[in-house]
């Protein structure tokens, strides 16, 4: 009797222990599985740190969240580890989705960033291109400005044209009667002045000397601008058209933020007029003034702009 009953109470103990192992296994893997997708959460917000780094209101929420630790004790039945895990793990791939969803439409809008900056800098680069060509040709063989067309051969003349020397600047020109020469200490602006005076009194050969000296003595001075115009302007007025439009894109070429080169573009039209220019061209200098210069034009310019354009029928 007493050994069957040592017999009992072993297999009691025995189905005890058995019934505490399995529970615990359980639990045991499904901390492990739990931990796992615990580091696959973790991940994924470091990502969504790197991908939204402005914090909040940016991230992918998570469509669960976790589950609560003070729930079920360990006997709970595996079905429900499972089906939380389940539900995480597709919580994560929509997280994923979104995400991958994001990086697409940022790298399609900063290609399209990219290829509108391209654009603006390839029709920037032809205009200027067309200018230069232009009046590196002007009286030669191609026009002024070619934007967008082929230069066309212009025919050269039979007889060499006259041209002026370059007359020296290291000496002023000798005091002409009745002008008086202005002496501040400012000595840029003194020439210019002087050369003003001279271009008033037509004296247009040695306004030309003047405004010379000033543009290479005093390059970066403010009134460099002004005479570079100047220069083109009594080139304009002594009838050589084709060396004034030259003066008049050097201004606007090599001085575009100075005070006179939209004035330069205006009169550079103006010479092409004289050059008897096609109107195409006539009016892409205008198109180009009204393009770079719009806002700083004076009423006054607008208007000579407008009456311009008319008469060179500019659409």
């Amino acid at each position: 009797m007493r050994f069957l009953n040592k017999s009992a109470a072993m297999a009691v103990v025995l189905a005890g222990m058995a019934s505490l192992a399995m529970p615990v296994s359980a639990q045991t893997s499904r901390d492990g599985i739990e931990g796992r997708v615990d580091r696959l959460e973790r991940e994924m917000r470091a990502v969504q740190r790197k991908v939204f780094p402005g914090g909040a209101g940016q991230t992918v929420e998570p469509q669960i969240t976790a589950p609560d630790r003070s729930g079920p004790a360990p006997g709970t039945p595996a079905s429900g580890v499972v089906t939380d895990l389940t539900a995480r793990v597709s919580a994560l791939e929509s997280q994923q989705s979104a995400l991958t969803g994001q990086i697409e439409q940022n790298q399609y809008r900063l290609r399209q960033l990219e290829e509108a900056f391209t654009a603006h800098k390839r029709s920037t680069d032809a205009r200027l291109k067309a200018l230069e060509d232009g009046a590196s040709a002007v009286g030669g063989t191609a026009p002024v400005t070619g934007i967008g067309t082929t230069p066309t051969p212009a025919p050269r003349p039979t007889t060499p044209r006259p041209t002026t020397p370059a007359p020296t600047t290291g000496t002023p020109t000798a005091p002409v009667a009745g002008i008086e020469r202005p002496s501040t200490g400012d000595a840029a602006e003194d020439t210019y002045t002087y050369g003003f005076r001279l271009w008033q009194a037509k004296q247009y050969d040695k306004a030309i000397v003047e405004l010379r000296s000033v543009v290479q003595k005093h390059p970066k001075h403010r009134r460099a601008s002004y005479a570079q115009n100047l220069l083109g302007r009594a080139l304009l007025d002594q009838g050589k058209p084709a060396l004034a439009a030259t003066a008049f894109f050097e201004n606007y070429q090599k001085m575009p933020n100075g005070e006179r080169a939209p004035d330069s573009l205006y009169y550079l039209a103006q010479a092409l007029v004289k050059m008897k220019k096609p109107a195409s061209e006539v009016c892409k200098v205008y198109d180009e003034l009204t393009q770079v210069y719009g806002d700083r034009l004076s009423e006054a310019m607008k208007m000579d702009v407008a009456t311009g354009r008319s008469a060179s029928k500019c659409r």
